[in-house]
Order: C-alpha cells, then structure tokens, then sequence
C-alpha cells in the first residue's frame, strides 16, 4: 500500500548560500493513511521543519514530498494545524474562532455564507466532544489555556482535514491538563480517523497517542529509529510495557545527543 504521506531524501537548508543552516538533511519518513504517529527529537533538530514541508509551507532543497499520491508545491487544503499557542483571535467568540476555516478554506468558502446554519451546528457539535458546549459564546480572555487549546484542536479539525500536523500543541499546559487533552485528541483521532503528525518533546505524550514513534537526529536532521507501540487503546502510561517503551525512546535520545 502506498503511503498518505511519503518524504523521501529530503533536504533544507535555511538561508541559502554558504552561510545557511542546513535543517534536514537526507530525511526519509513514510506516514500510512489514517496513522497517528509522533516525532521526537532534542531541541533544534528539525522536527517542525518537517512539518513545514508537509503542509507545503515551506519547500525541500531536495528531494520530494508527497501527500495523497501528489507533489506538495504549496499549501495544502486538506490540512489542519494546531501549534503551542492557540493563536484565537480575541475579537471572534469561541464558535466564531471554530468556524474559522471553513469562511476561508474551499469547497466551505463558497457556500459559507447560504449555509451557515449547517455550519454553526457542526461547530457545536464538535465543541460538544471537547467539552466546551457550554462556552461557544465566551471570548479567548474568558477560557483558561487548556480550553483554548481545545478550541484550537476543534478549528483545526472543522474542515474535516484528512492530515492534521501538531506542533508541540500542549506544551504550554500543565501536566494535568495535558494528559486530559490527550484523551480528548485521541477520541477525536478515533472518531474522524485523520491521519496526524505530532511534533512534541514529552515522550509519554508521543507513546500515548502515537501508532509509531520515529527518532529525530541532531542536526541537521534525519530519521533515525521508529519504534511501533503495539498497546491498546486507552493506554495505561504506569503500566509496564508502557514506561519501557518511554524509557527505551529516552535512551535512543540520549544516545542522539551523546553522537
């Protein structure tokens, strides 16, 4: 079966010239579709940089990238981010912020506004599985980070983007929070069956709701290991088997910054 999302033999140097940073170099990576899997790495290795050239923000020195069986040349519809930050504009209440992409992304764009009743409703719909049904009135300043968060992830996910790209997007949050919202991205991954990239640093958090985990070399970086988490779901992160795969991926990263 061929991949959703296939890189292969990238590079990308930053700058250009022979003062540039070469961020990636040489990197390969293949994502199947429907697949959840995170990437980690230490810190400045180029993790988010791959998420730049899958959603077709930014293009490879060399090599290619594809998406659904096409060259990624530019940015891509069918894509949904969500970041550290929830970036929520502060003027848009929490269903204006949720609706959004569909006022700018097509097919939605179009038949916005002759529509829009269905839209408001699919808003709060999925502002229901979030927990925030409550809140589909309240302003960014009136929601605690964790709700915003949730907002966040509710907006990337409205267009129903087949590929969603998480970039450290719960790195901010406390512990507890974080765990809660894994919960809540992981029903949602299960309901829409997107296909998800996550860049993140916790490791507990990438065995938690990844398929597979791939390891990110230093600079400039290159995939290195992938490490399958065959556990069910909802995954127990005391038990057992869950904390050797952990302390297995701390080692593989230690190792890294070590060579």
């Amino acid at each position: 079966m061929r991949p959703f999302v296939d890189i292969s033999k990238v590079s990308l140097t930053y700058g250009g010239g022979p003062g540039g940073t070469l961020a990636l170099d040489d990197a390969t990576l293949r994502i199947g579709k429907g697949e959840f899997v995170a990437v980690v790495g230490p810190s400045g290795c180029g993790k988010s940089t791959l998420l730049k050239l899958v959603s077709g923000l930014h293009p490879a020195t060399r090599g290619g990238v594809l998406v659904a069986d096409r060259e990624v040349d530019g940015p891509l519809s069918i894509v949904g981010m969500a970041f550290q930050n929830p970036i929520m504009l502060p003027w848009r209440s929490t269903l204006e912020n949720v609706l959004l992409p569909l006022e700018i992304v097509e097919p939605h764009a179009s038949r916005f506004r002759s529509h829009q009743a269905e839209y408001r409703e699919k808003a709060l719909d999925i502002l229901s599985v979030v927990g925030l049904d409550d809140f589909p009135d309240h302003y960014p300043w009136q929601l605690s980070g964790g709700m915003q968060q949730r907002t966040s992830l509710c907006r990337a996910l409205i267009h129903e983007p087949e590929l969603l790209l998480l970039d450290e997007p719960f790195g901010a949050l406390d512990a507890f929070t974080r765990e809660e919202l894994w919960v809540v991205l992981e029903n949602l991954w299960l309901k829409q069956r997107f296909t998800a990239i996550l860049v993140t640093h916790d490791l507990t958090e990438a065995v938690y709701l990844a398929d597979t985990v791939h390891v990110c070399s230093k600079r400039p970086g290159r995939i290195i290991a992938s490490t399958a988490v065959n556990l069910p779901r909802p995954r127990d992160i005391y038990g057992s088997e869950f904390v050797s795969i952990v302390r297995s991926l701390k080692d593989n990263i230690i190792e890294v910054r070590a060579a």
